[in-house]
């Protein structure tokens, strides 16, 4: 697909990440429409980013129009202390622009890959993808590729688990698919010079709302 995507970090005050998801989702978005962007998904943390960071992620139609237009999503909102946003291109997934709607345990792994390395990468990523959804009731939301050239290429992976007790028992494989799964998903991780994960709830879901205090 041709949209460039931002994953926005948005850092809050102390404990009003709630009422700055609430801008964001209105007079936030009203802004970038304006400028021709859109929204994707709005997430709280869960596990491994402080209480107040909020996750979001734009879509755009071109590289310019995110560079130029990317802050107005939280742009002047007195519940934001700190924020910046990275811009990434799409791969194989997503292939449309619909935005995730079903509430859940979303991790974001962010990878660097040296260059030479990363075909092999999405090869594996790509071979292991369809039995890690039909055995964990997963799935993978986006592999993105952080706009840029260089030695090393930085992605965002986004998969959805039903829930966090899901999240665990994808690690322990319990049979020959999942072990066959698990070992192409370790040869990926060697290839890596670096990873780091974070588990998050969808602000925006349409099924339900994540009223559990994580942190």
């Amino acid at each position: 697909m041709d949209a460039i995507f931002a994953c926005h970090r948005i850092d809050c005050v102390p404990r009003r990440w709630k009422d700055a998801a609430g801008s964001i989702v209105t007079d936030g978005v009203e802004r970038i429409q304006e400028a021709g962007g859109s929204l994707y998904g709005v997430w709280r943390s869960q596990i491994g980013l402080p209480r107040d960071t909020v996750i979001g992620i734009t879509i755009w139609p071109d590289i310019e129009s995110a560079s130029e237009h990317g802050s107005l999503l939280d742009r002047g909102l007195a519940t934001v202390r700190a924020s910046g946003y990275e811009i990434l291109r799409p791969t194989s997934r997503p292939k449309t622009d619909e935005p995730p709607e079903r509430q859940g345990n979303y991790a974001f792994r962010w990878f660097e890959t040296p260059a030479e390395k990363y075909d092999e990468f999405m090869e594996l990523c790509i071979a292991a993808w369809p039995d890690f959804e039909s055995s964990y009731d997963s799935q993978v939301i986006g592999l993105w590729k952080v706009n840029g050239e260089g030695p090393t290429v930085r992605s965002l992976l986004l998969t959805r688990r039903p829930d966090l007790a899901m999240w665990e028992r994808s690690k322990i494989p319990a049979n020959e698919i999942e072990f066959e799964m698990r070992e192409k998903l370790n040869r990926r991780y060697d290839l890596c010079d670096w990873t780091v994960v974070n588990t998050m709830t969808l602000i925006t879901a349409t099924d339900s709302q994540d009223k559990v205090r994580w942190a």
